[in-house]
């Protein structure tokens, strides 16, 4: 919780807090939220994550492992509303403009799609009565096998995962990674889009096992300071500073839906050497996020999927 107001340093006068630098590194800190969570979950209840994809072509979520999709979706009833909703918005939204919508569009997309599949709150129940309910309409769903091994199913496969995981992170390849990504989505780039990715990266690779604080800073660092330059002369702030890839990358590429099939074509957008990028004052958004890892591997012989792109040693 932050509260708007404060004293301003240089008077001691109050104040409302602007909200601009916070909503600009949201995801920043969703992130880091989220690779503390697992970790916590993990080491409480012996679980473990894997990557699902919910929406083709978008990123994969994280869910625990061992869960099975359709207990999931049952228990997710609000998201499916959400994601039948941001289908038809997403088919209008083509149909206007011509293409698929961008990563600020598409929050802005499911903005309205949340809004409108919201309903009128209802009057709060007791939690054990909720806790009740939903184990009652659980077991009549799926039975009582089914509900009542669910904690050790998760735990086995927990033990599995960490067992073929390793929990050390090869950070040059974590940093090339990363910093493939980060290119991917977008022409120019800030510290906190390459911070952000490099906590998705861990969030795949680690599986809720616990990590070293500060890898995450030091591997986006290292996305900055070996895979990008920086194409302004100055800026205001050091969070308002946007790089570009310091490697090729193809003229075109494809993202192949999960049928096989490659729904969209991508141009990456680059700012040339000395060059403000377009959208520099705000979060440029030209290409399609979607990518996949697939966490399989340990750490250090973990393969980039975007190694295509990495610059010669």
């Amino acid at each position: 919780m932050v509260s708007i107001r404060a004293r301003r340093p240089h008077d001691g006068k109050w104040g409302n807090l602007s909200a601009d630098t916070m909503l600009a590194h949201i995801v920043a800190a969703d992130t880091l939220y989220t690779l503390y969570f697992m970790e916590e979950v993990s080491a409480w209840l012996g679980w473990a994550w894997e990557p699902r994809e919910v929406t083709s072509g978008r990123r994969p979520v994280m869910e625990i492992a061992d869960v099975d999709s359709e207990l999931i979706t049952w228990s997710s009833t609000r998201r499916q509303r959400i994601e039948d909703v941001l289908e038809g918005l997403t088919y209008k939204y083509a149909q206007k403009h011509g293409r698929l919508p961008g990563e600020q569009a598409r929050h802005g997309l499911g903005w309205w799609a949340a809004q409108d599949t919201r309903r009128e709150k209802k009057t709060p129940r007791p939690l054990e009565q909720l806790l009740a309910w939903w184990k009652a309409s659980a077991l009549l769903k799926f039975g009582k096998q089914v509900v009542d091994g669910l904690l050790d199913r998760c735990r086995a496969a927990g033990v599995a995962i960490r067992a073929r995981v390793d929990a050390h992170v090869d950070v040059v390849l974590a940093a090339a990674d990363v910093a493939a990504v980060v290119s991917t989505v977008r022409g120019a780039f800030a510290r906190r889009h390459v911070l952000a990715e490099a906590r998705r990266h861990l969030l795949e690779t680690l599986r809720g096992q616990e990590f070293t604080r500060g890898l995450d800073d030091y591997i986006a660092h290292r996305a900055l300071c070996d895979h990008s330059r920086q194409p302004t002369v100055a800026s205001p702030a050091a969070d308002q500073l946007f790089c570009t890839a310091d490697f090729a990358g193809p003229d075109r590429w494809w993202i192949v839906g999960t049928d096989g099939k490659p729904p969209l074509r991508v141009v990456p957008v680059r700012a040339g050497p000395g060059r403000q990028p377009r959208g520099a004052e705000r979060d440029p958004h030209r290409t399609h996020p979607a990518r996949r890892r697939t966490g399989r591997s340990p750490g250090h012989d973990r393969v980039s999927r975007h190694a295509h792109r990495r610059p010669p040693p």
